[in-house]
């Protein structure tokens, strides 16, 4: 693992060329230097209200402030280790020669946050952004690992545009249950459809409870908070190695602090998100996540961090790259293992250096090297974990695009998760309205569906939720799970946790609520899922969908006021990255607030 050898030697040798063409900062070109050292009455206000927290001027005088931006709350047990992390980080700040300041911001909690934690993603984007924005900061630290935590911490990160790193959360340690390995996430579907099928006693499942989540750090699967820390490292935002490290692994604890060392070299060599987010380390993070089999969220955010940080990714890359990407991640759902077999077997920049053909191996990185660099000398340790070119988990990357008059501006599904048979699929649907409607009657024996179907939710996109929640796993009826069938094809404009599996066609935009092609379908129309040709499709006439679309009238809208309206008249859809439209990069955002 390279985070084990981490060698924190004085930028002036580090070998990325941006950094060979880049003169030091001197502390007078310190942003935070204009808030302290002028001789005037508003510096004088903020070194005095400085010496009010017991600080001395000598102890931040001439040195990068360094922000760490924590997302630790009491509701989100995925980091509950985080105020450990934070004095480790400032460990290393200061050690560097830097001032450390902990700043809290929003938590989004993926079990608690409630229609959904993606409805405040961008809330907590906008909150990182004014913060580091609004204050004296240099540099910042960036603590997250719980799903949309990711991508919200670098949305608003990117927009700031001062240098930051990222500090992945770990997953969490081994689980296992009468004598069986667990996964969290993906074994709750698996021992919940074998409740619903009579197989478990209610005592049999609160024993169940207690083993599932056995610690700190968020789900051991390769869910959305695996997948996207594996693909910020990837784009370079993190130190190498440091995604796959568990979150109780004193690794974790190191690493944490050589974030705060390395932050502090990244301020005096004024190395910020523009110098390396280009369009080649997105194309390698979608790379990434085709080979680790990641969720199919990571495509909502990988468009949206894209999007802010100026670079336009259409969708049809995603499918380009996934076609000739092998999965080589053996990771549940899609595969056997957990995240800390990934670990033990050598981690993401091991699997990354077995696909090195598929990458651009000069992208800078925050460690001031290049990803090539950063992945020589990374080995695998076990090849049934981390899969060889010549025997992969699949063929292809573990997403596909789909087209089609169903989503024609594109669905995703995840194939290496998905039962192959149904990925050839033509079956009569049957509709329902909403999640509630789905809750009231998918058990209903009169509706009489067969695994031939398929199960259609529609108004659970983005503002029809509203916030586009992970229900696209529609539950199976338990009158078919009592028979052994544990899969059907299922459609809908929702999104589905990271951690779980079965055949689902998801985000299809348009959304329902908006028009979309999906607000059309009826009960007993024949829906088409052809994986060969990318296509999702109504087999019902123009004439009769055109008669249909006059008929249709939109569903009434959750808010009058607040930022459920302000996300609900802003939100664009999945396939330009559920973001707000007046917050894209439009190329004015600057660091600096006048200081008056």
């Amino acid at each position: 693992m390279l985070i084990g050898w981490i060698p924190l030697f004085p930028p002036r040798t580090l070998s990325y060329n941006l950094l060979q063409h880049m003169s030091r900062l001197s502390p007078d070109q310190l942003r935070s230097h204009r808030f302290f050292a002028p001789d005037d009455l508003r510096a004088f206000g903020h070194r005095s209200r400085h010496k009010q927290l017991g600080i001395n001027n000598e102890e931040y005088k001439g040195k990068p402030v360094i922000a760490i931006l924590n997302t630790w709350n009491d509701l989100l047990p995925c980091h509950s280790h985080f105020r450990q992390r934070a004095e480790e980080i400032k460990r290393g700040i200061w050690q560097a020669g830097g001032y450390p300041v902990e700043m809290p911001v929003m938590g989004l909690s993926e079990t608690f946050m409630k229609p959904t934690s993606m409805l405040y993603r961008n809330m907590l984007a906008m909150e990182v952004e004014e913060t580091l924005r609004a204050h004296p900061i240099d540099g910042a630290v960036l603590m997250g690992g719980c799903d949309k935590t990711v991508p919200a911490l670098l949305m608003g990160a990117i927009m700031v545009d001062i240098p930051i790193v990222f500090m992945p959360g770990g997953a969490m340690m081994r689980a296992s249950w009468r004598g069986e390995p667990l996964a969290s996430g993906s074994d709750v579907w698996k021992y919940w459809a074998e409740r619903g099928a009579g197989n478990l006693s209610c005592e049999d499942w609160e024993e169940f409870e207690d083993q599932i989540t056995p610690g700190p750090g968020h789900c051991m699967t390769m869910g959305t908070a695996s997948t996207m820390t594996s693909i910020t490292e990837t784009l370079g935002l993190t130190l190498p190695g440091a995604s796959s490290i568990p979150a109780v692994h004193a690794a974790h604890s190191r690493m944490a602090a050589a974030c705060g060392l390395r932050i502090v070299d990244m301020v005096w060599e004024d190395l910020k998100p523009s110098n390396y987010l280009t369009r080649k380390s997105f194309e390698n993070a979608i790379t990434a996540d085709m080979a680790i089999g990641g969720s199919t969220n990571a495509i909502i955010h990988i468009t949206a961090l894209a999007k802010r940080a100026g670079v336009e990714l259409p969708l049809e890359l995603f499918d380009e790259i996934s076609a000739k990407t092998p999965v080589l991640a053996n990771l549940r759902p899609s595969g056997k293992y957990v995240m800390a077999d990934f670990f033990d077997a050598g981690g993401l920049p091991a699997l990354l250096n077995r696909i090195r053909e598929h990458l651009h191996l000069d992208a800078p990185t925050v460690f001031g090297k290049t990803l090539g660099e950063c992945l020589d000398g990374s080995e695998v340790y076990n090849n049934d974990v981390i899969r060889t070119l010549d025997n992969p988990v699949a063929k292809q990357g573990g997403t596909a695009i789909l087209g089609g008059n169903l989503a024609p501006d594109g669905a995703v599904v995840k194939t290496s998760a998905s039962t192959p048979e149904f990925l050839h699929h033509k079956g009569p649907a049957i509709v329902f309205k909403d999640y509630p409607d789905v809750q009231n009657r998918i058990h209903d024996p009169a509706l009489g569906i067969t695994e031939n179907h398929v199960l259609i939710m529609q108004n659970a996109g983005p503002i029809g939720a509203p916030g586009i929640p992970e229900s696209g796993m529609l539950p199976i009826p338990k009158y078919l799970l009592e028979k052994g069938v544990r899969d059907i094809l299922r459609v809908s404009d929702a999104r589905m946790s990271g951690t779980s599996y079965g055949t689902c066609v998801l985000h299809v935009s348009p959304e329902a609520a908006v028009g979309g092609p999906l607000a059309l379908v009826e009960d007993g129309d024949l829906v088409e899922l052809d994986l060969t040709n990318r296509k999702i499709t109504l087999h019902v006439s123009d004439e009769e969908l055109e008669k249909r679309r006059a008929a249709w009238t939109p569903p009434e809208k959750h808010y009058s006021r607040g930022y459920g309206k302000l996300f609900q008249d802003e939100v664009t859809q999945a396939n330009e990255g559920c973001d707000f439209r007046f917050l894209h990069n439009d190329g004015s955002c600057t660091p600096d607030p006048g200081i008056h």
